[in-house]
């Protein structure tokens, strides 16, 4: 029988989809890439903020057609969505056969096997412990790079967030078997491992009583093959000497850093239920530079919190023209359900927030281009992700850029090169987020 496969939201969520996909090549199903032709539909769904949630539901209902005139035999709903809403979208869309909740994923087969009986099907397990999948996991990549999920779950409570009661308490993946996970993926021809969590910074200290992200990089940095590591989801507040000494002494570390700060305004984080202030921020943003002087820094911003006024918006600007972050991506506040701020005072009109995220992203293009410009005539090491069409010219990314979020670099060349090769590249050009180079 025919499958197709739909993942949407974060890479946290791509890794599941990949291990369901892992479970599913075991039973022999083929797995297709047209819902006119599939007999079962998959769709991993988020519900992160309202953009998110829609996409979601309107891709379950697009899907849900192909029940009237298709192949479709079976739809069955996973992720984010399916452990908010549950049984409300057995009950809201009669097309859906099963139902499965953000830690129940590997009875992805079960779910198959009974909505091809026509048996209605809801898992919703407890969100402790982490789903055990032995089975491979089926990279959607291209298999040169793979994100690797080191935990589960946030014990943050950011009054803005739904993540916790989506996702449970925050769980460390046991390093064994994080370890054993990289060296298979490096073994399929994985280069590059970017690790994620709702916040990569804690890993370890619910399993080992400390936070053990450095110790879990030197051990990951012995592993033959692989040639950079990346980290994601750092909370500033949690960033110490420790896991800077880590990054400074492995080489296939990559001098990156995702710090997903939302704000600078005191006031603001404050009523975010952040655990930093501003003053931490710059402090903590000064160090890394300081200890890691070619570090990358990439941030996100929230902007239209419940109660932010025009002062609080100034404040974000000239923080962000102070601090020159590398990269930085800005969302407008959503408003969720079940959440704290939800029900706070002063919701900002959904204008203004539109008007702020354009201000933030107007003023990040051009410290990006400023900064960019810097790296004209220098050399870099770049790994090609694909071949521009009908050119002779590739697509690569440096250790500066994290698939789907960042720049890319744009290589000139008559050679024949492989998705996944290291070249060495002079920098030419800048734009505003890429580059563009020829072959050393």
């Amino acid at each position: 029988m025919k499958l197709l496969f739909i993942s949407l939201g974060c890479d946290k969520n791509l890794v599941d989809a990949e291990k369901m996909l892992g479970l599913i090549e075991d039973e022999h199903f083929e797995i297709c890439d047209d819902e006119a032709e599939a007999d079962i539909i998959v769709i991993n769904t988020c519900c992160f903020i309202a953009d998110a949630k829609e996409e979601s539901v309107n891709t379950i209902l697009e899907m849900a057609e192909y029940k009237h005139n298709g192949n479709l035999k079976a739809l069955i709903v996973t992720g984010c969505l399916s452990q908010r809403y549950q049984k409300d979208i057995l009950d809201e869309i009669p097309e859906v056969d099963a139902v499965l909740g953000t830690n129940s994923y590997d009875d992805i087969i079960k779910a198959i096997d009974k909505a091809l009986k026509k048996e209605k099907y809801l898992q919703f397990k407890e969100l402790k412990g982490i789903p055990e999948v032995r089975s491979k996991r089926i990279l959607t990549t291209g298999g040169h790079y793979a994100h690797l999920k080191i935990a589960e779950g946030c014990d943050k409570n950011c009054t803005y967030c739904i993540i916790p009661s989506l996702r449970g308490s925050y769980r460390s993946v046991p390093m064994e078997d994080v370890i054993a996970e990289a060296e298979a993926l490096v073994a399929d021809g994985a280069k590059e491992i970017i690790l994620v969590a709702q916040e990569t910074t804690l890993y370890g200290v619910d399993l080992y009583g400390r936070k053990s992200l450095g110790l879990l990089l030197d051990k990951l940095n012995e592993i033959p093959g692989l040639v950079w590591i990346k980290i994601q989801y750092c909370y500033p507040e949690e960033i110490d000497d420790d896991l800077i000494a880590a990054i400074k002494r492995n080489d296939k570390v990559c001098h990156y850093l995702d710090l997903p700060i939302q704000h600078c305004s005191d006031d603001i984080l404050r009523r975010m239920a952040r655990r930093t202030n501003k003053a931490d921020i710059v402090e903590k943003v000064k160090k890394l530079r300081e200890e890691i002087p070619d570090i990358c820094l990439r941030t996100t911003l929230i902007c239209g919190f419940p109660g932010e006024t025009d002062e609080n918006h100034d404040e974000l600007m000239r923080f962000i023209n102070e601090m020159e972050f590398d990269r930085l991506g800005c969302f407008a506040y959503s408003a969720e359900e079940d959440t704290p701020a939800f029900s706070f005072p002063n919701q900002v009109d959904e204008e203004k927030k539109k008007d702020w995220v354009d201000d933030v992203m107007v003023l990040q293009q051009e410290i990006s281009c400023d900064i960019n410009e810097k790296f004209i005539g220098k050399e870099m090491w770049a790994m090609i992700e694909g071949k521009v069409a009908d050119e002779n010219a590739y697509v690569a990314r440096t250790y500066r850029d994290a698939p789907g979020v960042d720049g890319l670099v744009f290589v000139n060349t008559d050679e024949m090169l492989v998705t996944g090769d290291f070249v060495k590249v002079k920098i030419t050009a800048a734009f505003e987020y890429d580059l563009m180079g020829e072959l050393v």
